[in-house]
């Protein structure tokens, strides 16, 4: 029986009990939760988890009572090999930190990380911000932590591996800082790297014709993620590109960590 689906199957505390440990340590001092009782000072829960009995997925979330957006949310997800499991996605936000709108659009729809519609005017000042691609707010720097909390949960479980779908540019680049491979997409990866290069295709397209593709964008993974966002890919012809932005998808051996490099050095 799958991991997750077997967890889930167990009595409430003994399955927070199993979840408790993906959540980064760092979230309880910063925040002054009680790791225990997982209550804020004013005895207040501030970590949830979604994992009904006969769900194959888990969802844990941090979220402060003042607060309209979780600091953390994280999801599991069982693989159909019963010896990985999948990372379905992480959002991390800093509450103290100013929000951007890019998650609705004018109309107040969701834009699904800006894929299903975009709200520009939201995006353009979270560029001007410092933020990347599908952010709402700034984050708090906790993706090592989680991988190495990941890896203990996994390593508890008999996990050997984790696979996830990098869904921008910066997070496939971010995961392979932290020994993450390439099942696909590794090919489309090295030619974006190639074609920002001076003088290439996608570095012609950086010229500052939208807030999105500012020529020193070239140089940073954040200012190529933006370019990619704003659909930079389907204006060139180019074989390994034709179909656009696809999600790489990715996996992380628990034992023995291997990363595959597109962007060597890369500044974010």
């Amino acid at each position: 029986m799958p991991w997750i689906h077997r967890i889930n199957r167990l009595y409430r505390m003994e399955k927070e009990g199993f979840y408790r440990i993906l959540i980064p340590p760092s979230l309880f001092r910063r925040f002054r939760i009680d790791p225990v009782t997982l209550c804020d000072e004013q005895g207040e829960k501030a970590a949830r988890f979604f994992c009904p009995q006969g769900d194959r997925t888990s969802l844990i979330e941090v979220k402060l009572p003042d607060n309209e957006d979780p600091i953390f949310s994280f999801q599991l997800t069982d693989a159909a090999d019963l010896t990985q499991v999948e990372w379905d996605f992480l959002v991390v936000n800093d509450p103290a930190a100013p929000k951007f709108n890019t998650n609705v659009d004018e109309e107040g729809r969701d834009t699904l990380f800006g894929w299903a519609s975009r709200n520009i005017s939201e995006e353009v000042r979270a560029v001007e911000a410092g933020l990347y691609p599908g952010q709402i707010r700034k984050g708090l720097g906790i993706t090592r932590e989680l991988v190495f909390t990941l890896d203990f949960f996994c390593k508890i479980l008999d996990v050997k591996s984790v696979r996830l779908e990098a869904l921008f540019y910066h997070n496939a680049v971010t995961y392979e800082k932290h020994g993450f491979s390439y099942f696909s997409g590794y090919a489309q990866m090295k030619r974006i790297h190639e074609l920002f290069q001076p003088g290439e295709k996608l570095h012609r397209k950086l010229d500052g014709s939208t807030p999105f593709r500012k020529p020193e964008f070239a140089n940073t993974v954040r200012g190529r993620s933006w370019a990619i966002h704003d659909g930079v890919l389907m204006e060139i012809e180019d074989q390994v590109l034709e179909e656009g932005w696809v999600s790489p998808v990715m996996y992380r051996m628990v034992e023995s960590p291997r990363s595959m490099v597109t962007f060597p050095n890369p500044i974010f």
